[in-house]
């Protein structure tokens, strides 16, 4: 396996940080930061800064610290020590050089996965101090050049991909025009009240990858599931903002997403295969607007597709035969429990099931999730040389025989596609619904 250093790609230059840095004074550091200390870091902050004795015991399950021969620079405690640590400890008053740092190790060097969180023997949740780091950035007009302009693009559209309103629109109907050519009366409905389902997707979908929302409507279809989508903003479920720090435009994205499923009056919000986008809308974007619970209940796909089985709403027609694995999703696996439903339905689909291992809860992260990957080129290296660990996993999978990788997830994806190229493993990735499309009966005669 192909050994790097995170180290040697350290530094590396961003215009959002470098820009932002050279609007900045000391004296402007101090304020906002002791501004933020005040009216956001409570109990919850205080608590775990004064509870960790630096044991170590986090530092095994990172997978930056693993992939970097155990460098404790990597280690969680570390990420910690180097920042926010430091910024209490000097109660604001640090450089600009230091807060270009505290930034690059921020935004790029922790995925917010939990997994250390697992570890600690006290619960100490590292994701929530490093998101807090975040958050000072984001107040002081310093994040990552590529997620900032993501963040940008979901304040004037309310997507991730500066996808206009006709343009939403015309995809859908493309996708439905496009699956009426395999099934004549398959339809995507837009706009109808009182639906059992409102099914949500995330921007890359229309954008990149239409052919996921065509499989979606055909499972939908096969499944004879009464479900709509919007037509207005409120149809992309993701949030790059919920890790650039900006809590604001979070809360904002969330309503008009939760406002859009009760003005259709549907029952139930689907989401699609996106880990983050669950978690802002499941355990985040509810909160921060004040509520205790979401207006309506929300499922993430794998969720779905178990029910659609465990209810005989779909008939397997002919297995996937290659050999598969899976790939646990930090926020949906980790952060919703979800890892025996995603394995039901691989037992109905699939004929070959291998494990990665540690599994589970215990995944590795894939690397891309927590806005890494949305951090853009730049960090492209770094991430992948930060991940040797997952590249690992995957070679111990594939020498028992596994094929596909099966990533319910888009970040997972697009992290695995990076990991899977750069240690040149050959091996195909697939979403659990282009498994489902490929399998079951999609009731139209045969030819």
């Amino acid at each position: 396996m192909t050994k790097h250093s995170v180290t040697d790609v350290i530094g590396i230059p961003d215009e959002g940080i470098d820009k932002g840095a050279e609007k900045l004074t000391p004296e402007k550091i101090t304020r906002v930061i002791r501004k933020l200390l005040d009216e956001e870091g409570g109990a919850r902050l205080k608590v775990y800064m004064e509870t960790c004795v630096h044991c170590g015991l986090c530092s095994e399950a990172c997978h930056f610290y693993l992939s970097n021969d155990n460098d404790p620079k990597f280690a969680p405690a570390g990420k910690v020590k180097q920042t926010l640590e430091h910024i209490i400890k000097k109660k604001g008053k640090v450089s600009v050089a230091f807060m270009k740092r505290a930034c690059e190790v921020a935004f790029t060097e922790c995925n917010l996965c939990r997994r250390c969180s697992m570890y600690c023997p006290f619960g100490i949740d590292i994701a929530y101090l490093m998101l807090f780091v975040r958050r000072i950035c984001h107040r002081l007009g310093m994040v990552p050049q590529y997620i900032q302009d993501t963040a940008h693009s979901h304040s004037a559209t309310m997507n991730q991909m500066w996808v206009k309103e006709d343009e939403w629109i015309d995809t859908l109907q493309w996708q439905e025009d496009e699956a009426r050519d395999e099934i004549p009366d398959l339809r995507i409905p837009l706009e109808k009240p009182g639906a059992d389902v409102f099914y949500s997707v995330i921007g890359p979908e229309p954008k990149f990858r239409a052919q996921l929302i065509y499989q979606a409507a055909v499972i939908m279809h096969a499944a004879g599931v009464d479900w709509t989508m919007p037509a207005t903003p409120g149809w992309d479920n993701s949030d790059m903002c919920m890790y650039t720090g900006d809590q604001e435009m979070v809360a904002r994205l969330k309503k008009v997403h939760f406002e859009a499923a009760m003005r259709l009056k549907t029952k139930r919000i689907v989401m699609g295969e996106c880990g983050h986008a669950f978690r802002s809308v499941y355990d985040v974007g509810n909160r921060l607007l004040g509520w205790k619970m979401p207006p309506l209940r929300l499922m993430h796909a794998l969720e779905f597709y178990y029910e659609l089985f465990r209810d005989k709403k779909l008939t397997v027609k002919q297995k996937y035969e290659v050999p598969v694995t899976l790939h646990d999703p930090c926020n949906v696996v980790r952060g919703g429990g979800l890892h025996e439903m995603a394995r039901h339905v691989i037992g109905e689909t699939c004929t070959e099931f291998i494990e990665l291992h540690p599994n589970r809860e215990h995944n590795y992260c894939c690397s891309a999730g927590g806005g890494v990957i949305n951090c853009g080129p730049p960090y492209a290296k770094k991430r992948v040389i930060g991940n040797r660990v997952k590249a690992e996993q995957l070679a111990a999978a594939k020498a028992k025989g596994a094929k596909t990788i099966i990533a319910p997830c888009h970040n997972c994806h697009g992290g695995l596609e990076d990991i899977v190229k750069y240690y040149e493993l050959d091996m195909e990735i697939k979403f659990l619904g282009d498994i489902i499309y490929e399998c079951i009966d999609k009731g139209q005669p045969e030819d």
